[in-house]
């Protein structure tokens, strides 16, 4: 057991070991995932004296508030980051271009583009540009003030916003929004080399580098709040419930409230409120199985329920606070229970369906032998031993004490024998 902790440790920076860069990919919709993603990447790289971490950028834009926790994530990094828009044909527009002006050095991949970043908000009309000007002048800002920190075009920069100014990788870099245009991440390592961030100088040319995996709960979290799949099980959750509450016997209701569950989860719910709750329903539709038997449905879906909601609450916090050494030991304690659980339930639906299967008890004693215990003559009825059990019979003949019978049949609870052999 004491070897444990230093197995845990081994597993979660084995991915790291060795690497001089670690790469972490930005792709899609920027959700409440995608910051959590950045932070835990910026700790194992520091975790693994990483020369830099390097975000690969592809996205339509995302949040306000995950793109500033993102850009102080950054900040408050000691490791070098690289932002890089990345492959080719890529864009990182609105949240996207946001997070490349942070970065401590910017990059591009020919044929790709940037800009776009006037705020919008979702309306029952679709996207709708956001013209209030306390808002718009906060985003113009915080633009500006990462472009001036990182001595680049903070005019383009306002304009990202103001304007909707959009620029391609050469561009982009003639107008000094951006230090690098490379095609490839190889390229990229050996045009940083030599680079002095954050106080170090650059030490990437031909360097290692790998891509960073994000933990089982960022990986569901991040599926989880995909606005769209984040709608769907929220409407399908919805429609679950009121047809399993108006058809019950189905399950549709179970189903309901735990989709419902994970589509407030994407769209912003607490966590771990969320979670708690999912481990607590499942823990009751274990015990209903168990108590109802209904071949193993219900605790198919409590054991659902309290995997997700352990995975989800595992937390991630700080870097300072919980280490990945932590999160590993921690899920791995709340997945255990769990598996026990499936394990036990999965005997127990065995021995249920061996014994639903086996015929029926009545039928299949008829030839079985027992021992008489008091004497049997025609008319009357004694006791056998059956099985250890004691059982009424009766019989066509004389039978003494102590003599083993065949069962030849069964009047209500009284057994027909006759003497064997």
């Amino acid at each position: 057991m004491r070897l444990l902790p230093f197995f845990l440790f081994f597993f979660i920076f084995a991915q790291t070991a060795g690497a001089q860069v670690l790469v972490v990919e930005l792709k899609n919709t920027i959700t409440p995932a995608s910051d959590d993603i950045v932070s835990e990447a910026l700790e194992a790289a520091r975790l693994g004296d990483a020369q830099a971490l390097v975000i690969t950028l592809d996205t339509p834009g995302g949040g306000l508030e995950e793109t500033k926790r993102i850009i102080q994530h950054i900040d408050g990094s000691p490791v070098p980051v690289i932002g890089y828009v990345h492959p080719k044909g890529a864009t990182a527009w609105s949240a996207g271009t946001l997070i490349l002006l942070a970065t401590d050095v910017a990059a591009m991949a020919p044929n790709t583009i940037i800009g776009s970043a006037q705020p919008v908000e979702v309306t029952s009309e679709g996207l709708r540009p956001v013209m209030e000007e306390k808002i718009v002048n906060a985003v113009v800002a915080l633009a500006e003030e990462k472009a001036k920190q990182h001595g680049r075009n903070v005019t383009a920069a306002k304009e990202f916003i103001t304007e909707n100014l959009n620029l391609n990788a050469e561009q982009a870099k003639e107008a000094k929004v951006i230090e690098v245009v490379s095609p490839g991440i190889e390229e990229l390592l050996t045009e940083v080399d030599g680079m002095t961030v954050k106080g170090r100088v650059l030490n990437t040319s031909g360097a290692d580098y790998t891509f960073y995996t994000p933990s089982l709960r960022l990986l569901l979290l991040d599926l989880l709040t995909n606005p769209i799949l984040a709608s769907l099980l929220l409407l399908v959750g919805i429609y679950s419930l009121v047809f399993g509450l108006t058809s019950p016997g189905y399950g549709a209701e179970i189903f309901g409230v735990i989709s419902i569950s994970l589509g407030l989860i994407g769209l912003g719910f607490s966590v771990n409120i969320a979670a708690i709750f999912l481990i607590g329903l499942g823990m009751a539709l274990l015990l209903f199985e168990l108590y109802v038997s209904s071949f193993g449905l219900i605790g198919i879906a409590g054991i659902v329920c309290v995997v997700l909601g352990s995975i989800l609450l595992v937390p991630v916090g700080y870097p300072g606070l919980y280490s990945p050494e932590f999160q590993t030991t921690m899920l791995l304690s709340l997945l255990a229970p769990a598996v026990v659980l499936g394990v036990f339930l999965a005997f127990a639906i065995y021995k249920m369906m061996q014994v639903r299967m086996r015929k029926p008890v009545m039928g299949g004693i008829v030839g079985d032998t027992a021992e008489t215990i008091d004497e049997l003559t025609p008319g009357t009825t004694g006791y056998v031993r059956y099985q250890g059990e004691y059982w009424s019979a009766r019989s066509e003949e004389r039978i003494e004490p102590k003599t083993k019978v065949v069962i030849t049949g069964k009047d209500g609870h009284v057994l027909i024998v006759r003497q064997s052999g």
